[in-house]
């Protein structure tokens, strides 16, 4: 009888794992620090607007040369009013020397320009070294990216509040290998989350929060997958 009984637990294991069951797919994520717990992730999704899905108005065209629309600014602008915007570096290098550590600047330039520094990747947890001279190995994400942005209502927002979201340093940027912040592209969370399931409660809280700082609306099928995320914070 005990052969026949443990027989049987050993076939409910392995089907379970070929089905993915819920004893391990809704585990408990062994959270990155810094990362919000599962009740503060809910009280930020009980706030977000919800709309059945991502709208498609139109119109949207970052690139800023003769005849493009130019709809969030010239990348990177210091003459803007986001945290750092009129402080005289541009807000790449802004990004750069808050998020990287070991930071060098290039002499003469008031600590505007970063040569290199080294960084942990917030999506993968990886230990990146960035360098001026490799300058794609780390790329500045925006979290709420910009195309989703403007899908989701910053089409309709004045020309100021477009280039301080884009220039947001306190909400909206991070510091993230380039491999990353390519593969993420203008996905949102149904379609992308940090490949390192430890980063995706704080990359959830950034999200998030950024939303509902702007007024922007999420689809419900991200808010689907985030409610589901939640449960393993």
């Amino acid at each position: 009888m005990v052969a026949r009984l443990t027989a049987i637990l050993a076939t409910l294991v392995l089907v379970c794992l070929v089905a993915s069951c819920g004893w391990f797919g809704n585990a408990r994520l062994d959270s990155a620090t810094g990362s919000p717990t599962r009740s503060e992730l809910e009280e930020l999704l009980s706030r977000t607007a919800v709309v059945d899905n991502r709208p498609h108005p139109g119109g949207y065209e970052r690139g800023c040369g003769n005849g493009e629309a130019c709809v969030f600014g010239p990348a990177w602008s210091d003459d803007q009013d986001a945290p750092g915007g009129h402080d005289g570096c541009d807000t790449r290098n802004n990004v750069l020397a808050h998020d990287l550590s070991d930071v060098v600047f290039k002499p003469g330039t008031r600590d505007c320009l970063v040569l290199s520094g080294v960084m942990t990747d917030p999506y993968s947890g990886d230990r990146v070294e960035f360098e001026r001279s490799r300058a794609k190995s780390v790329q500045i994400d925006h979290v709420f990216p910009l195309a989703a942005a403007w899908d989701f209502g910053a089409n309709s927002w004045t020309p100021e509040l477009r280039m301080r979201f884009a220039n947001d340093t306190s909400l909206n940027l991070l510091a993230v290998n380039g491999p990353d912040n390519q593969s993420k592209g203008d996905s949102t969370p149904s379609d992308w989350l940090p490949p390192n399931p430890a980063y995706r409660c704080f990359y959830a809280g950034k999200y998030l929060t950024v939303a509902i700082s702007y007024g922007l609306p999420v689809s419900r099928a991200d808010h689907s997958a985030l409610t589901e995320l939640a449960t393993r914070c």
